[in-house]
């Protein structure tokens, strides 16, 4: 990880690879608490399922976290005591109104909420999230198909940028979640467990 840039309610690094954001997607997950949105914005093959997956992992929620392209939602089970976390691809969404048709209101409060593409989109359902960009290198290899069911995202270096929004991310529980976030990718650089 090197770090790119970093201000009050921002956190900006380089990931290496895929290992990098599946440590920082689990450390990430372990933040996370009921009544959290997370909108994750990428190109296609960014890591953004993988990124998803990971977080699951440190949320204890039930495994097969795919891309929920065509269902639009998909709901994911604690395997423990913690929040159930709600998947939502809102590409196909054109804006507010059709994400209301989700009716992700109702499960917001005891739920971690993840969308995808929702940038724009879900701003309306809380006033605290996490808005999360990746961004591949720009010489990237090309996705091959966009739609078909793939769950393989590149191996290649990417840009993860961290923009906290609200309350529920004041000065205290950002600079927790960003030193998580740090020793997680360090630790995982060195092959170490994170705890």
């Amino acid at each position: 990880m090197r770090l790119v840039s970093e201000s009050n309610q921002e956190f900006t690094c380089q990931l290496t690879d895929l290992t990098q954001t599946e440590a920082l997607g689990q450390a990430l997950g372990e933040q996370l608490i009921a009544g959290d949105l997370v909108i994750l914005t990428g190109a296609l093959g960014a890591g953004k399922t993988t990124l998803t997956q990971s977080l699951g992992i440190g949320l204890n929620v039930r495994e097969g976290i795919i891309s929920p392209t065509f269902v639009l939602a998909r709901q994911h089970p604690s395997m423990g005591e913690g929040p159930t976390l709600i998947h939502v691809d809102a590409y196909r969404l054109k804006d507010q109104n059709d994400v209301d048709t989700l009716d992700l209101e109702s499960t917001l409060a005891e739920s971690v909420t993840v969308v995808e593409w929702g940038l724009g989109k879900v701003e309306h359902l809380t006033d605290s999230r996490l808005e999360i960009t990746l961004d591949r290198e720009v010489n990237a290899a090309a996705v091959e198909n966009p739609w078909e069911e793939s769950e393989e995202e590149l191996d290649e270096p990417r840009e993860f940028t961290l923009k906290a929004i609200g309350p529920r991310w004041d000065s205290e529980n950002f600079a927790q979640l960003k030193d998580n976030l740090r020793s997680a990718i360090n630790a995982q650089r060195t092959g170490e467990k994170h705890a």
